[in-house]
């Protein structure tokens, strides 16, 4: 049922029930008087229409959303001055119908004014606390909206894009295939093409299936194989499980990237890149090994990866893991390996949330 029917039909019965109420102790204790039937249907109307008045007043001027110590003031005026009007208008009427009642009381003025005040109060609270209420967690919800939308934002930005040197340098390798070997040249092109499509869909997508970012990492190494040639080795092997699970988008081919970009390439013998994934108790974990120095073997921003970190962190929140660390440095062949840890439930609980996001646009 909607809110303002609603509340037309509390302003109907609750004013109806009070006034009926006082009508009938008056029929009881003094008789039926049409005249004091007539004034009780004019105390309905005129109830509903000062509380209406109120309702008014408090919305055009934006009263709820005061703090408690401005509010309560205006509260408390507002119930005065409607239970002055009240008894302003039933006053002289009263004084016709019940002359008797005035006789014994000294100071009539005032219990009119502090009767009419407590069916005011009582209206006047329900109605400004309900809505008070209403309103501060309507600020709430807005506030984590707001911050889900700067989430949101955050993890666009943070989103891999090709690193503009390695475009350039894969178009220098693809101008040299072209005399030298045109078939391979054209499959190059069309890797490329695939790494730039992927690129710019990925500010689209939260997710996407693990073999599908493999396939970019693989287009990615094959370009990278053209210019370090036997220089850099590669070898990708992945559980049949882990194939279908969500993962961001361009966050391996960013791993990876930084692979060759921070270990592979300083290697005087070149180097190799091994990526796996499997499931361990109800995680997905990719691994990916390269040949490289950690530079500090405690932070994983080592490398400037605090991108992946953000990323996971945005999109499973403190469940999700990820780490740089040197693996074996002893031997000629220093190797530096990157975890990713991705739990089962993070996963479903972010297709909830994406649902719910979507919903509300």
């Amino acid at each position: 049922m909607a809110k303002q029917k609603i509340y037309w039909i509390c302003q109907f019965f609750g004013w109806t029930l009070l006034i009926l109420v006082e009508y009938l102790a008056y029929v009881l204790e003094d008789g039926f008087d049409p005249d004091a039937l007539y004034l009780a249907i004019a105390n309905i109307f005129l109830g509903i229409t000062l509380t209406h008045l109120y309702r008014l007043m408090i919305r055009r001027w934006n009263w709820v959303r005061l703090p408690f110590i401005q509010l309560a003031p205006r509260v408390l005026f507002s119930v005065f001055v409607l239970a002055v009007i009240m008894t302003v208008v039933n006053m002289p009427f009263d004084w016709q119908i019940i002359p008797d009642k005035f006789i014994a009381e000294p100071w009539p003025v005032i219990g009119y004014i502090l009767s009419w005040g407590k069916a005011m109060l009582a209206w006047v609270l329900s109605y400004t606390v309900y809505h008070y209420v209403e309103q501060t967690r309507n600020a709430e919800i807005e506030k984590i909206l707001l911050k889900t939308s700067i989430r949101e934002t955050e993890a666009k930005v943070l989103r891999s894009q090709l690193n503009p040197h390695f475009v350039f340098n894969a178009l220098n390798s693809i101008r040299a295939l072209v005399y030298e070997n045109p078939d391979k040249a054209q499959h190059s092109i069309t890797q490329l093409s695939n790494l730039l499509r992927n690129s710019l869909l990925a500010d689209r997508r939260k997710t996407v299936e693990l073999r599908e970012e493999i396939k970019t990492v693989e287009d990615y190494l094959a370009l990278e194989k053209v210019r370090y040639e036997d220089r850099l080795t590669s070898h990708i092997e992945l559980d049949g499980r882990t194939l279908f699970w969500q993962v961001p988008p361009m966050m391996l081919q960013t791993l990876v990237e930084n692979a060759i970009k921070h270990g592979v390439s300083k290697a005087v013998r070149g180097g190799f890149i091994v990526v796996t994934s499997a499931i361990e108790a109800d995680r997905l974990h990719i691994t990916i090994r390269n040949t490289g120095v950690l530079g500090n073997k405690t932070a994983s921003g080592g490398f400037g990866l605090e991108n992946t970190s953000q990323r996971l962190e945005l999109l499973y929140g403190p469940d999700a893991h990820f780490q740089i660390v040197q693996e074996d440095d002893s031997s000629d062949t220093p190797v530096v390996r990157a975890d990713i840890i991705i739990p089962a439930q993070s996963e479903g609980l972010f297709r909830r949330n994406l649902k719910v996001m979507s919903d509300k646009r």
